[in-house]
């Protein structure tokens, strides 16, 4: 009887030996993988098989991954978690991966462990299966949880794989403060991200729950965390 596989992975990176060290351990650890070269070729991959993870480089030729992760989040309609590699470790640069749809970053060079570590956090997190209640509603903030459709002022509003899972956190706890420590485990568990990582991510939301509009929903209380709440509401 064969061992029952951990998950299907696509890897999209075109330097030679990253890309053979990564694809042996990940095999040998019971994964099965698909490979691309580049960022065209890992498009089409994509649009052809469905995968429990994706991880992408950040320079490819071709497409870059930013272009590749903002194609598969904008029009191909892909929630497939994806681990974004890369030698740039600056906030900015964090800031754009997670801004066209990337879930975690893994900075170059990594230990072989830790990025099979992450891959296996991003597969657990999108199998599992967020309990689903009624619509959540905070002021005029609607999130539908069976449709993953969020308005706000009757304007829908796309957000990434996690912005999507940080408002259902902050929304089912209006208006209280919920701890950056408490967000950064229900989102990663046990394997935590840098500093930058969450502050990146509530950036993104941010700018899109409230920078089109006049008035602020989400709120950043230095030193204890973030709480989400009706401007026009009682606090």
């Amino acid at each position: 009887m064969e061992p029952q596989s951990k998950g299907s992975v696509l890897l999209v990176e075109d330097h030679q030996d990253i890309a053979e060290l990564v694809y042996d351990y990940m095999e040998g650890v019971g994964y099965e993988l698909d490979y691309a070269p580049d960022g065209e070729v890992g498009i089409n991959l994509v649009a052809q098989n469905e995968y429990d993870a994706i991880i992408l480089d950040l320079m490819l030729p071709r497409r870059d991954g930013l272009s590749v992760c903002r194609e598969l989040r904008e029009k191909m309609g892909k929630t497939t978690p994806v681990l974004m590699l890369t030698a740039r470790d600056t906030l900015e640069d964090k800031l754009k991966g997670f801004e066209t749809g990337a879930d975690d970053y893994l900075v170059k060079p990594f230990e072989i462990e830790e990025l099979e570590a992450r891959v296996r956090v991003l597969i657990k997190r999108g199998h599992s299966s967020p309990s689903v209640t009624d619509a959540l509603r905070v002021g005029a903030i609607e999130f539908d949880q069976q449709s993953l459709v969020v308005r706000r002022d009757g304007q829908e509003l796309i957000l990434s794989p996690i912005g999507y899972r940080l408002l259902k956190i902050l929304m089912e706890r209006s208006p209280g403060v919920v701890s950056r420590q408490d967000i950064e485990r229900e989102i990663w568990g046990d394997m935590l991200p840098d500093s930058d990582t969450l502050r990146s991510h509530m950036y993104n939301l941010r700018k899109v729950i409230d920078k089109p509009f006049p008035k602020s929903y989400l709120q950043t209380l230095p030193g204890i965390g973030y709480r989400l709440c009706d401007p026009d509401g009682a606090h």
